[in-house]
């Protein structure tokens, strides 16, 4: 995976699934957790609602809906100008859609989905190229990014992923404080300011 240390990709996997433990008798094992790409539908193919001529995968299908859903809700908030809003961040994004060109969305929007799909349980049908975290959300390096992130934009956008968690029907405590957990191990790659 480019630009990702196996190291930081371990912890990642590692952070959102639980690892089998024995309790003292042995002959009754404590089960695995399932990891969080198949408690979010796993390798089951689904008829794709953008493309009915295609299948995907319902865990990958449930993580596209919560990100297109989170950016939605995120440039809802840029285009009401509301307080604390990302304009400064997605700044390139948003002057392209405003032009009328959405083809960035769309590899955004891919680029996360593939990020968190490989990462939580679905590498073996699902792979992440791109920048690292570091690399994603520093300006210095990524033109697609406008400003760096303070702590308290992360705290909001982790506030965006749980409100378009629950628009996608995903509210089971137990998948959300997993995602969470995910998130929260980015948080130092993320903000940098």
């Amino acid at each position: 995976m480019k630009n990702i240390s196996k190291f930081a990709l371990c912890a990642l996997v590692i952070g959102s699934t639980t690892l089998i433990s024995c309790s003292k008798d042995n002959n009754n094992p404590t089960p695995a957790t399932p990891s969080l790409y198949t408690r979010l539908g796993g390798t089951a193919k689904v008829i794709d609602p953008r493309n009915p001529n295609q299948m995907i995968e319902k865990g990958r299908l449930s993580y596209r809906s919560v990100v297109d859903t989170t950016i939605t809700l995120i440039v809802k908030d840029i285009v009401a100008n509301n307080p604390g809003n990302f304009s400064a961040h997605f700044a390139p994004l948003v002057s392209e859609v405003s032009a009328g060109n959405t083809t960035n969305v769309a590899v955004l929007s891919k680029n996360i989905t593939d990020f968190f799909s490989a990462n939580t349980g679905g590498a073996t049908t699902n792979t992440y190229s791109g920048d690292s975290m570091s690399d994603a959300h520093n300006p210095a390096l990524n033109p697609r990014m406008g400003a760096k992130a303070t702590n308290a934009n992360f705290d909001k956008f982790i506030g965006y992923v749980g409100a378009a968690a629950g628009k996608n029907g995903v509210t089971d405590p137990a998948i959300i404080n997993d995602v969470v957990k995910v998130l929260e191990s980015l948080r130092t790659q993320v903000v940098q300011n």
